[in-house]
């Protein structure tokens, strides 16, 4: 009931279609189109979200779009051909198996832009070897490059420990906390990685699309392009529901919240 729900609310959402300036504010548009980078956070199963980021494709016109919901290898398959057939895009992603909320929410963004996609999901094998070894091995000889080797400082583990317990509902052992921080690490670096890349092949703008939690400045995908490329000018636009949302961000959107159903049912029923 979930996925039709939301799948309704993405089908409803794309037969009103906005433009740019009626989504987007003209000062946020006008530092987007400034940007070396632009990262377009959201909220996974909020269609909203996805509408503002095509918009936002749109106005940018970037040189390469980096994705999280995406692997390398998905990547380089979608390279091979043109895909305007929803159904032979899921096929080609893998986007069931992926465990994403449904492509029909993520086609938009999709069309939006003909630029190259570069896949920087970490899949789940590469997380749980991550889980195991820990995040610096799974990221090989780029991890100390991208401070993968050096701890957070006591306060920041504390808060992002804390951070993590809330989002898992406190059902988790404390014992998993630091490997929950450790690949979330691992997946800015991951993404940062993309960009780095997208952007050394293709010359930029790059757009990326990720959730808020990657987005954010105050400790994702920002502080890393700081630490490996600081002359790039990076613009972060986190998406609200409802007005809230953890996070800096340089502009925040808000949208109407998303009916969904209390993901801490999962947690109970396991027990």
């Amino acid at each position: 009931m979930r996925q039709l729900a939301i799948l309704l609310c993405a089908l409803v959402v794309m037969a009103r279609p906005g433009h740019a300036e009626d989504l987007i504010p003209d000062d946020v548009l006008t530092a987007m189109m400034s940007a070396d980078v632009v990262i377009l956070g959201e909220v996974h199963d909020n269609p909203q979200h996805h509408v503002i980021q095509a918009e936002a494709l749109k106005a940018v016109k970037p040189s390469a779009v980096v994705w999280e919901m995406v692997t390398e290898e998905g990547a380089q398959r979608l390279a091979d051909k043109a895909v305007s057939d929803p159904e032979e895009l899921a096929r080609i992603l893998k986007w069931i198996e992926s465990g994403w909320p449904p492509l029909s929410m993520y086609y938009p963004v999709f069309q939006a832009s003909d630029a190259p996609v570069y896949g920087a999901m970490v899949p789940r094998t590469a997380a749980r070897a991550a889980m195991e070894r820990g995040a610096a091995t799974a990221l090989g000889a780029d991890a100390a490059r991208y401070g993968l080797t050096v701890p957070l400082p006591a306060d920041e583990q504390a808060v992002r420990e804390a951070d993590q317990l809330a989002a898992h509902c406190n059902a988790i052992p404390e014992t998993a906390l630091p490997q929950l921080v450790a690949i979330q690490r691992l997946r800015d670096a991951v993404l940062t990685r993309a960009i780095l890349r997208a952007t050394d092949e293709t010359g930029g703008p790059i757009a990326v699309i990720t959730g808020n939690g990657h987005a954010r400045k105050d400790r994702g995908i920002p502080t890393f392009l700081a630490r490996m490329r600081p002359g790039l000018k990076v613009f972060v636009l986190g998406q609200s529901e409802d007005g809230l949302v953890n996070g800096e961000f340089d502009a925040v959107i808000d949208s109407p919240i998303v009916e969904r159903e209390d993901p801490c049912l999962a947690f109970e029923t396991q027990n």
